[in-house]
């Protein structure tokens, strides 16, 4: 049966109602005009921001299944980001088995996933940009970063596929993190060749090593409607922690309050009214940011891909500071309305707006710039590697089953008893019985440093690995959390006590049943070296070689810690 947009649109009203199929009788007898409201966005006030984030070079529609495990520990518990499932649609009003759980929950994925289709999509966003632009001709569009990686068309197009397609967007600021990965040379080229006149790239935290001068604009001041309004740009703090120092070596990072709290109190002595922080910080670092600095209306963030419905209110010494967080793969526009008046904001408006592809035409113009961009390699992307009979997605603060299949294939291929897997919160997902296309693969693994490595590790140095990176995550200071999730574990089983102190979270070590020891070595094979001349077979090459092995792909077992003390946690669903 063919039925038009419309008619979608209609059908999509009465199954994200009731939950059901998009086949059932009844959902074919749907009232029009329903869903429509899911995009009814009446103007507000006088100065607007639309801003997307973490979109990962995905310019196609895809699959993004939300995560069952982002844990909040210490004053983070039970606060957003840490609400999955349930509890996430409790806190934010939401119904179940509505579009808008689908959109930010994992529940009933793979039904809903099926009944609403693929989200994102370059040219569905900018359909939904043109749309709002439409009301709101004075908006500013900022991109949060994590834009130029994630793809096979960003890597082999050196992050000019991405360039371009924001371009073409009309994306006026951008704040950066996995651009860095480019290389120092490569992002100086494009802001000063691509981006010159047209998008500003700001990140006040980013200075030289040796004088400590700014190496990009810290704030821009653009007026909206008689307004001046400031933007701050903050790259990601850990940018030389997290990704190859090599990289970036001639630039220091950091949070920087002081030098945060010096542009806010700048940008208002030159006559800013109102001013956004564009952060690529994460949400955790951007709340207790907006508890420090003050001055900020509002910090519109990214980094740790969440989707939250409604900006958090941070009290601070002088006011108060929204915070808010965009999700990721161009799944969401988030769009801010301030209305400004006597110099200050009195009121505001938040909408965080899920992308829906099937709901959105693709804008023709875009549409022609992603299929240029792709068709010199689509043979190449299209390439059917293997099959997956169970569900493959990513996030998750432990695991997911792409990484479990990541870390399989290189214990298998590699010879290791022992595998790891960064911590990516990046990936699309692939339903069961879904083609696995190299284009499906590279969104898993697609970076400039895709090094595989065998390497003997005593049981005492793998300890001290899994402390580490859980330090990363579950330190109950943000300011100390540094990477993405936690590392993914193949063959290793263990406990984890996200609550307990630094150097005694991981616990109850084992392989195939028998107890880690401290001194013995033991072959662990990995991938993503941040270290300098790192070599070895690239991590698409290894799994290729596995998928030429298997090419039905089983469902997979995760390999999961046991956790400890996480009993009521509402990030935890059994």
């Amino acid at each position: 049966m063919s039925i038009s947009r419309r008619e979608f649109m209609q059908v999509l009203a009465i199954a994200s109602a009731g939950g059901m199929a998009i086949s059932h009788k009844d959902v074919l007898a749907a009232k029009p005009g329903m869903s429509e409201r899911l995009y009814d966005l009446p103007a507000f006030g006088n100065v607007s921001f639309m801003h997307f984030t973490d979109c990962h070079a995905q310019l196609m529609p895809l699959y993004f299944r939300e995560p069952s495990v982002n844990l909040g520990v210490a004053g983070a518990l039970g606060k957003a980001p840490h609400l999955v499932g349930d509890a996430l649609l409790k806190q934010f009003g939401i119904a179940s088995h509505t579009a808008q759980a689908h959109a930010f929950t994992y529940l009933d994925f793979e039904k809903a996933a099926k009944t609403y289709g693929k989200v994102g999509g370059f040219a569905h966003l900018a359909t939904l940009i043109k749309q709002v632009r439409a009301s709101r001709p004075h908006a500013l569009l900022l991109d949060g970063g994590d834009t130029w990686q994630g793809s096979a068309t960003a890597l082999w197009t050196n992050g000019q596929d991405m360039v371009d397609a924001c371009k073409l967007l009309g994306v006026n600021l951008m704040s950066p993190h996995w651009e860095f990965t480019l290389g120092a040379a490569r992002v100086k080229e494009i802001i000063e060749k691509d981006f010159k006149g047209k998008i500003n790239f700001l990140a006040q935290n980013v200075k030289t090593t040796d004088f400590g001068d700014q190496v990009f604009e810290p704030y821009v001041i653009r007026e909206m409607n008689g307004v001046p309004v400031a933007v701050i740009g903050q790259a990601f703090p850990y940018t030389p922690i997290a990704n190859p120092r090599h990289m970036v070596p001639d630039w220091t990072f950091g949070i920087q309050d002081e030098n945060m709290q010096k542009m806010v109190d700048e940008a208002r002595q030159k006559g800013a009214q109102a001013v956004i922080v564009l952060s690529h910080n994460g949400m955790d670092v951007d709340l207790k940011m907006a508890s420090r600095v003050t001055g900020i209306d509002a910090i519109m963030g990214g980094h740790t891909h969440d989707g939250i419905p409604i900006p958090t209110v941070v009290n601070n010494a002088k006011g108060q500071t929204l915070v808010t967080n965009a999700g990721s793969n161009g799944k969401f526009l988030g769009v801010l309305d301030l209305d400004v008046r006597a110099g200050k904001v009195q009121g505001f408006k938040y909408r965080l707006l899920p992308v829906f592809s099937n709901l959105l035409p693709a804008d023709a113009e875009m549409q022609a710039h992603i299929d240029r961009v792709r068709a010199p390699y689509k043979q190449k992307l299209d390439e059917k590697l293997a099959v997956s009979e169970g569900l493959l997605y990513r996030r998750g603060n432990f695991n997911g089953s792409w990484d479990q299949l990541i870390v399989d294939a290189l214990m298998e291929v590699k010879g290791a008893e022992i595998a790891f897997s960064p911590g990516f919160r990046w990936g699309t997902t692939i339903l069961p019985g879904q083609a696995i296309t190299r284009d499906n693969l590279m969104d898993q693994v697609a970076i400039t440093y895709p090094a595989t490595t065998l390497t003997e590790m005593t049981g005492d140095t793998i300890k001290t690995i899994l402390e580490d990176v859980c330090d990363n995550l579950f330190n109950p200071d943000p300011y100390y959390q540094q990477g993405g999730d936690m590392v993914r574990v193949g063959g290793l089983e263990y406990s984890c006590s996200p609550n307990a102190k630094a150097g005694a979270r991981i616990n109850n070590m084992t392989l195939n049943g028998k107890g880690i020891e401290a001194s013995k070595k033991y072959k662990v094979a990995s991938w993503a070296p941040v270290a300098e001349g790192a070599q070895g077979e690239a991590i698409w090459d290894v799994m290729e070689t596995y998928f030429k092995a298997h090419k039905v792909i089983k469902s997979r077992k995760l390999n999961q810690p046991k956790l400890l003390g996480m009993d009521g946690n509402p990030g935890f669903a059994k």
